[in-house]
């Protein structure tokens, strides 16, 4: 039956998603259907250690009633956009969370900032649970280029060369910030159940110094035999990436 539910989700226009129920069975992962950047959901039940992902591109996610079973989790796909999640009724058992980390860095692209969110919930019952939107972690450094050995002499002439120095390593990519988050909710409604990470990412892993190459020798020789060459000298390792700042929760009561 939840299959067919969502079948029909991703066929019909948007209008059609506003009356949609969606079900995640226990230990599933379901990605919400996108048609558009607004999404409104009659009912969305992820059932125990279940997931639910909003996608990148969706901007706004209202929802009737929501129900967030044990260890279950609304995983939301880094982005720098803002979301807004609004929330009618519903529960949230313990354990359950609501995630949204930034994304790692890669040597093309800097990390990315957990995401900005609007959580609003106007009547919702919880037990303790969880909301993480931590920085992502930076990319590590380079690892710089061992030297190349230096050529050989010969047994009675020829001078042997130097091993070429090693390349420094690069350093690590910085983390990115903690996410800003922004918690709309009645004056009753118990905030202290909620743990929220929102630390900066880690700064990159150093790039390791590359070694030395060493200096040519000569080989197979019986009595004379040229001096070897000097080897050369290691790089030296890069610094760790910068962590990036923490986030910021505001808690505002209505």
């Amino acid at each position: 039956m939840r299959k067919l539910i969502l079948l029909a989700a991703l066929c019909c226009p948007l209008a059609a998603l506003a009356a949609a129920v969606i079900e995640v069975d226990s230990h599933h992962f379901t990605r919400l259907p996108v048609q558009g950047s607004v999404l409104q959901l009659e009912r969305v039940a992820v059932a125990d250690s279940g997931t639910l992902v909003i996608p990148v591109g969706v901007s706004e996610v209202r929802i009737g009633e929501l129900y967030l079973g044990r260890d279950a989790q609304i995983a939301i796909a880094p982005s720098n956009e803002r979301l807004l999640l609004d929330i009618g009724t519903g529960r949230i058992a313990a354990g359950a969370q609501i995630s949204a980390p930034g994304a790692p860095g890669t040597p093309q692209q800097a990390a990315m900032p957990g995401r900005t969110l609007v959580i609003r919930m106007q009547s919702v019952s919880t037990e303790p649970w969880l909301l993480d939107a931590r920085g992502g972690r930076g990319a590590a450094g380079y690892a710089g280029l061992d030297g190349a050995d230096g050529k050989a002499g010969g047994c009675a002439w020829g001078k042997a060369s130097a091993g070429h120095d090693g390349q420094d390593g690069s350093d690590g990519h910085p983390g990115a910030p903690g996410g800003q988050v922004r918690l709309e909710v009645p004056s009753d409604f118990p905030v202290e159940h909620l743990q929220a990470r929102l630390d900066g990412g880690p700064g990159g892993p150093a790039g390791a110094a590359g070694n030395a190459g060493r200096g040519g020798a000569s080989k197979g020789c019986w009595i004379y035999s040229t001096r070897a060459g000097l080897d050369g000298r290691p790089g030296t390792p890069g610094q760790p990436g910068t962590p990036g700042h923490a986030g910021r929760l505001d808690v505002v009561r209505f």
